[in-house]
C-alpha cells in the first residue's frame, strides 16, 4: 500500500513515543475491499466448524501473549495492567468460545413450517447469508475487547473485514494485526487500515463496505448514518451512554458503594456504559455517602505501572480537558466536591476520581456523557422518582439497581429505558458474549454480541419451494368471478367471528359445488 504520512503513538502517562504506523490513503482503502470481497467468496464456502479451527488458532494466539499485550494495551491506553488484562484481554478470550460453539446453532440452514393452509403444500427454509465485507471502526477505551468480539462475529458469519482501529491506540491496532494472522487466514480476507478518524467513515461507505460498525460518539454516529443513506448501508452504532446507578432502601451498602467504584471509576470512567448517575434512597443516603467518600479518598490515581496506582490516566489530552471542563462548570453551578483521591500530580492526563453532590438534572455533568472519573449522587423519595431521573436522558446504554429485594429489583428493571439493566452489578454484560449489547435511544442502532449480534453480520433469505400437484393455483390470473366470491368465503370462515364464520362456509360450499 502506498504511504503518505505516519501516525505516531504516545504513552499518555509518560509521553513516551511507542512508535509510528504509517497511514493510508483513500485509494488504498478502495483496493482493500476489492481485495476482501474477493477472499471473502472462498471464506463463505468454509465450514462453521473450518472457521472456527482457525479462530481457535487465534484465541491460543492470544492466551500465551495474553500478558505482553495487556502491557502494550496499558502503555497505549494509560489503564493500569489489570484493568488492561481484566478488561480486555479476559473478555477477548472468552469470547471465542461463544462464538466458535455457537454460531453454528444460530445461523444454520432451517426449515420453517407455513403458518396457514394456503401454505400447505410448500417447503419453506430460511438462510442467514454473509453481508461480504464488514467495516469495524473501533474506539479507544477498550481497543482490544470492542473490536474482537465484532471481529469474531463477523468471520464466523462468513464475511470479511476491513478494520480501522482508533487513531489513539494504534499500537493495539497491530496486537490485533498479530492475532488475526496468527490465524492463518485466507489471504486479504482481513484488512487492517490506518486513516485520520475524521474521514475514516465517509471512506469506509464510499470504498462499498457491505455493513459498518461502529462505535463511538452521538454526533459522529448522526454523521455516518446520514452517510451510510445516500447508499442504504446498513449500520450498527454504538454511541455511548449517561448510565444511572438506583441505590434502594434496602440494598447492601457495602456491595453498591464497591460497584460504584468499579463501574464509575475503573479505566478512569472511561467507559460507555460506566456509572455516571447515582440515585440513592433518602433513607440510606447518608451512610451511602459517608463509606462511598471512605474509600474514594484511598484512591491512588496515577502512572499505569505503578504498583500503589488504582486508577490510571486518561487516553487523550482532548478527553482530560472535556471531562475538567464539565467538572469546573458544575463546580461553578452549586456542585460540591464530596470526595476526591489522590493524585500523583506529576503523572501526564491524570484526573482525580471526584464524587459530586448538590447536583441536579440541569447540569451537563448529569444530562450528558462525561466519560471520566467523575460521579454525581442525589437522593430521591420513592421508587417512581427514581425511575423518573434514570430515564431522563437522551442516552439509553445501561443501568443497574441495587437492592436485597429482587423482586423490586426485576420489577424495577422492566420500566428502565436502557438496552441492559443490571441488578446488583453494573458493566458486566459486555463480557456476557451471549448477551446481547447495544442502547436505547440515542445510545445507538442495533446489537452486537451473542445471537443477536450474530444475525446482524447476516442477510436473512427465505427459500419457499411449491409441490402442489396441479398446474394452476386457484388465486392465479385470470380469476373467475365465481371463485374470487367463495374465495371471499373461505378466507372469513378462517378468520372471522362465528357468524361471519357460518357465512363465509356457506358461502365456501357453494362454490365448491359450481366448481
Amino acid at each position: 500500500m502506498s504511504v503518505l504520512i505516519h501516525t505516531e503513538a504516545f504513552n499518555p502517562a509518560t509521553g513516551e513515543s511507542l512508535g509510528q504506523i504509517p497511514q493510508n490513503t483513500l485509494e488504498d482503502i478502495q483496493h482493500a475491499v476489492s481485495r476482501i470481497r474477493k477472499a471473502q467468496v472462498k471464506w463463505a464456502a468454509f465450514s462453521f466448524s473450518e472457521r472456527g479451527k482457525h479462530l481457535r488458532k487465534m484465541q491460543r494466539h492470544l492466551i500465551e501473549h495474553g500478558e505482553e499485550y495487556a502491557r502494550i494495551i496499558s502503555a497505549d491506553t494509560g489503564k493500569t495492567l489489570a484493568d488492561a488484562y481484566m478488561t480486555d484481554i479476559s473478555s477477548a478470550i472468552i469470547a471465542f468460545d461463544y462464538y466458535i460453539k455457537h454460531s453454528s446453532r444460530v445461523l444454520r440452514e432451517r426449515r420453517v413450517k407455513g403458518s396457514h393452509v394456503f401454505s400447505l403444500f410448500t417447503r419453506n427454509r430460511l438462510q442467514h447469508v454473509p453481508r461480504g465485507v464488514i467495516g469495524i471502526i473501533s474506539p479507544w477505551n477498550y481497543p482490544l475487547a470492542i473490536p474482537i468480539h465484532e471481529i469474531l462475529m463477523a468471520l464466523m458469519s462468513g464475511n470479511g473485514l476491513l478494520y480501522k482501529a482508533a487513531s489513539e491506540t494504534q499500537m493495539v491496532g497491530q496486537v490485533i494485526q498479530k492475532i488475526v494472522d496468527a490465524g492463518e487466514l485466507p489471504q486479504d480476507l482481513f484488512v487492517q487500515v490506518n486513516v485520520a478518524g475524521r474521514i475514516a467513515g465517509d471512506a469506509f461507505l464510499e470504498a462499498g463496505i457491505d455493513k459498518l460498525f461502529f462505535t463511538g460518539s452521538v454526533p459522529v454516529g448522526k454523521i455516518l448514518m446520514k452517510k451510510a443513506a445516500e447508499t442504504l448501508t446498513p449500520v450498527s452504532l454504538e454511541l455511548g451512554g449517561n448510565d444511572p446507578m438506583i441505590v434502594c432502601a434496602e440494598v447492601n451498602l457495602k456491595k453498591a458503594v464497591n460497584g460504584a467504584i468499579w463501574a464509575g471509576l475503573s479505566n478512569a470512567g472511561q467507559s460507555c456504559a460506566g456509572v455516571e448517575r447515582i440515585y440513592v434512597h433518602r433513607d440510606v443516603y447518608k451512610p451511602f455517602l459517608k463509606l462511598l467518600k471512605k474509600k474514594v479518598e484511598k484512591l491512588r490515581v496515577g502512572y499505569p505501572d505503578h504498583k500503589n496506582t488504582h486508577i490510571g490516566t486518561m487516553t487523550t489530552s482532548r478527553q482530560h480537558d472535556a471531562v475538567r471542563n464539565v467538572l469546573e462548570e458544575a463546580i461553578a453551578q452549586g456542585a460540591s466536591v464530596e470526595a476526591i483521591s489522590q493524585i500523583d500530580e506529576s503523572t501526564g492526563q491524570a484526573l482525580p476520581a471526584t464524587i459530586l453532590t448538590d447536583v441536579n438534572q440541569e447540569m451537563r455533568i448529569m444530562k450528558e456523557e462525561t466519560f471520566g472519573p467523575v460521579i454525581g449522587v442525589m437522593p430521591f423519595k420513592n421508587i417512581e422518582e427514581a425511575i423518573q431521573l434514570a430515564n431522563n436522558s437522551d442516552l439509553g446504554l445501561t443501568a443497574s439497581i441495587w437492592t436485597k429485594n429482587h423482586r423490586l429489583g426485576r420489577k424495577i428493571a422492566t420500566r428502565l429505558e436502557a438496552g441492559v439493566v443490571t441488578i446488583n452489578s453494573h458493566l458486566i454484560s459486555h463480557g456476557i458474549p451471549n448477551l446481547p449489547w447495544g442502547g436505547f435511544k440515542q445510545s445507538g442502532i442495533g446489537r452486537t454480541h451473542g445471537e443477536l449480534g450474530l444475525l446482524e453480520m447476516t442477510q436473512t433469505r427465505a427459500i419457499v419451494n411449491d409441490y402442489f400437484p396441479l398446474n394452476k393455483q386457484f388465486y392465479w390470473t385470470p380469476v373467475p368471478g365465481f371463485v374470487y366470491r367463495r374465495w371471499v368465503g373461505f378466507v372469513m370462515m378462517l378468520g372471522g367471528a362465528w357468524p361471519w364464520k357460518l357465512k363465509g362456509l356457506l358461502k365456501l360450499i357453494f362454490g365448491f359445488k359450481r366448481l
